[in-house]
């Protein structure tokens, strides 16, 4: 999987938006709320982060290459600094995974209006 992979991913998902609050970095957000993000260093990426459950944040946070995420941490967000330690379709899990995460946490309204349908919580199972 590439960056173009990743942001392509992403905007795909219902109610996404590409937005740029942190200079160059490509922030991830559904509902006004972040769930992805590449950090870019000059024009390079710098890897991705990305918001996880409580469960996957212990479990990824201690395979080689993904620590907690700088600022996110308390958060459950992870960050990779390359896309080497996940294989690509764990990385499309996970990215859609943070997606229903946060989307699950907007207002009933908000989610109608962006065609997200509500998730029983054991659908966010990071394990499924």
């Amino acid at each position: 999987m590439t960056y173009a992979d990743i942001e392509k991913l992403c905007r795909k998902m219902r109610g996404v938006t590409l937005e740029y609050p942190f200079g160059n970095s490509k922030v991830f957000k559904v509902g006004g709320k972040m769930f992805a993000m590449i950090p870019m260093n000059g024009k390079k990426a710098g890897g991705i982060w990305f918001k996880v459950g409580e469960s996957s944040f212990q479990i990824l946070t201690r395979v080689k290459g993904i620590k907690p995420c700088p600022y996110l941490a308390r958060a459950h967000w992870v960050a990779m600094e390359h896309l080497m330690p996940l294989k690509a379709n764990e990385l499309r899990a996970y990215l859609e995974r943070a997606h229903a995460i946060v989307g699950n946490k907007l207002p009933k309204k908000k989610r109608e209006a962006l065609g997200i349908a509500p998730l029983p919580s054991e659908d966010l199972n990071p394990f499924l």
